[in-house]
């Protein structure tokens, strides 16, 4: 009669050469798997599941990490085998990787297409609860000077109040921007209030001779460019 296969509770239970901190170390960070980066932080299980079985299971609980980064840090706290320790490694995690991209001034990113400029805002604005405004500021070579917090709260035609956006593109010399929202219901279709609001920034713009290159809309894992859509473009 054969021996039944031992559940593996223990990361050291596991072979050497399968271990995540021993694959990282022979393969590199880019070979693991996510649930596998996870338990390089966490470290340790819980009685019953081992590091990655705990991993695997906050990804399949908060859908992925966008929604681990959407999670409040008493919803992680409040997890089995996750106490304030371990919630705080996680988001901390998840915010080093959001800041990687402007980490040097010296390597700042050009901004060519809507692609680039939703990369360096859609990990962070898809998760935000409420609607954001932002601008990337740029400068003659579309590099990026800096990313500013304009609106948190509601942004409609009504409330906005275009100066506040060409603000800090002033202080900085910016000869140009982009201005990014969020929907927060994940759903980036433009409604008709963001393309008037898109056309009185345009005008605004003209008047100070900052140029608009595009007004982006930031979703649940997907973003429109009203500019691309012709929507208060012309």
């Amino acid at each position: 009669m054969e021996e039944s296969t031992k559940p593996i509770y223990r990361i050291t239970d596991m072979p050497i050469d399968e271990r995540p901190r021993e694959r990282l170390a022979r393969l590199g960070a880019q070979a693991l798997t996510t649930s596998e980066l996870f338990a390089i932080l966490l470290r340790v299980g819980v009685t019953g599941e081992n590091a990655v079985q705990v991993g695997q299971r906050l990804l399949k609980e908060f859908n992925g990490i966008t929604g681990l980064h959407r999670a409040q840090f008493d919803e992680l706290c409040n997890q089995r085998g996750i106490g304030v320790a371990k919630a705080a490694q996680i988001k901390a995690a998840i915010e080093l990787g959001g800041r990687l991209i402007l980490e040097s001034p010296d390597e700042r990113p050009m901004v060519n297409s809507p692609a680039d400029a939703a990369a360096l805002v859609a990990y962070e604005m898809s998760a935000l609860e409420q609607e954001n405004l932002r601008v990337i500021l740029l400068d003659t070579r579309n590099r990026v000077l800096g990313i500013v917090e304009i609106y948190k709260g509601s942004v409609n035609s009504s409330q906005i109040h275009v100066g506040e956006i060409f603000k800090a593109a002033i202080r900085r010399n910016a000869p140009a921007l982009i201005v990014v929202h969020n929907h927060p219901s994940g759903d980036p279709t433009p409604s008709p209030d963001d393309v008037v609001v898109t056309r009185a920034i345009i005008a605004a713009g003209k008047l100070v001779d900052v140029d608009v290159l595009d007004h982006m809309i930031i979703g649940q894992g997907r973003w429109v460019s009203l500019k691309e859509r012709g929507l208060g473009f012309t």
